[in-house]
This record gives C-alpha cells, structure tokens and sequence, in this order.
C-alpha cells in the first residue's frame, strides 16, 4: 500500500496541475461533498488539503464518529435513516448492543477520569489489526479489523452500507480523503483527454452562451474560432476513419 500522507500529496498535486487557467482548486473541489464520501469531518478535509497534520484521534471514537455519519448521510429512499435495529439485525446483534457503543462513546469521561464501567480506550484499540482489506472504489488497502466484538460491528455495519467490509470506518484520515478525491482525479483527466468536456465543464455550453453579449466582439470571435477548430478537426477525423473503413471493405 502506498503510504498514506505520500498518496493524498500525489493526488492533490495531480489534480493541482489538472485544474488549468481560469479555474481554482475551490471550483473543483467541494469540501462538504469530500467530507460526506470519506467521513471526515469538513474542518479536517480543509486541513488535510492545506498539507496539515490532522488532529490525533482514537480510532474506536473513528469508528463510532463515522457509523453516526453513516446513519446521517446514507439515507434510506424516502430520506429518512436507517434504524440501530436495521442495522444492527443486519449482521445478527441486538438493537441493544449497537446504541450503547456509539452512546458509550460519546459519553466517555476524560482519559484522567475513565469511568470503571467504560472500557478503556487501549482495551478497545488493541482490537485493530493490522491486516489489509482492499477499499472498495479504488483498491488501496486499508486498516482491517480482526477478533472481538468491535471487529464484527465494523465488518457488519460495512457490509450494511457498502456490501462488503471494506476499512472505511477504521481508515486513516488521509486514506479516506485520498479515496474520496478519486472520483475528482478521474473527471479531470477525462476532461484533460477531451477538450469539448473541459469546455463543458468549465463554463457549460448553455452558461458560455448567455455571457456571450458580455464579451466584446473581438473576445467572442476569438471563442467562435476556438469551437470551430475543435468541431472541423473532430469532422476530418471522421471522414479519415470513414475512408479508411471503405477502403477495408474495397480490399475484400
């Protein structure tokens, strides 16, 4: 697996050199948007894509942080959330067993303070393994769990939500954010591959049009010039590929 904070700098550095003129990483990355697809909360994703050192976290508060998040923002069709008891049936366990973990979590006392029926933070920590599962959208490897009770909570509310344990609760900041940017990486290279997208997805055809008037005659023509190129090059490039194919069927 490629080392966390080395992925994400690899990713963002991509898309920085994607964006082109005229655009700014603002226009082309929606924190609110990266937040809900990793589980990271907005203030760290903004940390995290100015090069800062995310907050340290414990990874059992992660794990209870995001399968609230889940239930917040993975809604059933009619817009409502899922129930503990859905969920929780879903992988055989009570109702019970799930609300009392995310409730113990949020109600945990200070570490200088721990409560004697509150499991401690190591206790529960020492359950993380370090074995790999491959993430769902983009095959990086991600913290796996293994043995325990917290083990079989994360595999079963993953397996609810995604089809599959897949790390998401567990995984690093960095690594769910660096996941989450994919899907943003992919759009720019495919619009860097097509000039027609990039125009699309600049500005939109129909946005380009009604600012038309805005522009003085000499910029508009310039634009008219632009699109014609790009529409006659793509016309010559069919009549080649045309010709070549009678050409083919001639031959037999």
């Amino acid at each position: 697996m490629r080392e966390t904070r080395r992925a994400l700098a690899e990713t963002l550095s991509r898309i920085g050199s994607l964006i082109g003129d005229g655009r700014s990483r603002d226009d082309v990355l929606d924190v609110e948007q990266l937040s809900n697809e990793s589980g990271v909360p907005r203030d760290v994703v903004r940390m995290l894509l100015d090069g800062e050192e995310p907050p340290a976290e414990d990874i059992t508060d992660r794990i209870v942080r995001r399968i609230v998040h889940l239930r917040e923002t993975r809604l059933r069709p009619d817009g409502t959330r899922h129930s503990y008891d859905e969920i929780a049936a879903s992988y055989g366990a009570s109702r019970a067993s799930l609300s009392n973990l995310v409730n113990s979590r949020r109600k945990t006392p200070s570490p200088q303070t721990p409560s004697p029926h509150t499991p401690s933070r190591r206790a529960l920590s020492q359950q993380v393994s370090s074995e790999q599962v491959p993430s769902q959208q983009t095959g990086e490897r991600r913290p796996a769990r293994s043995g325990g009770p917290l083990a079989s909570t994360q595999a079963g509310i993953e397996t609810f939500f995604f089809g599959q344990p897949n790390g998401w609760l567990s995984a690093e900041p960095q690594a769910s954010l660096d996941d989450a940017l994919q899907s943003v990486l992919h759009g720019l290279e495919g619009e860097a591959a097509d000039p027609m997208a990039r125009l699309r997805g600049t500005h939109g055809l129909r946005e380009l049009a009604a600012r038309a008037p805005q522009l003085a005659e000499e910029e508009l023509q310039l634009v008219t010039d632009w699109i014609d190129t790009i529409l006659q090059r793509r016309n010559a490039q069919r009549v080649r590929g045309s010709g070549s194919d009678s050409s083919h069927t001639e031959g037999h």
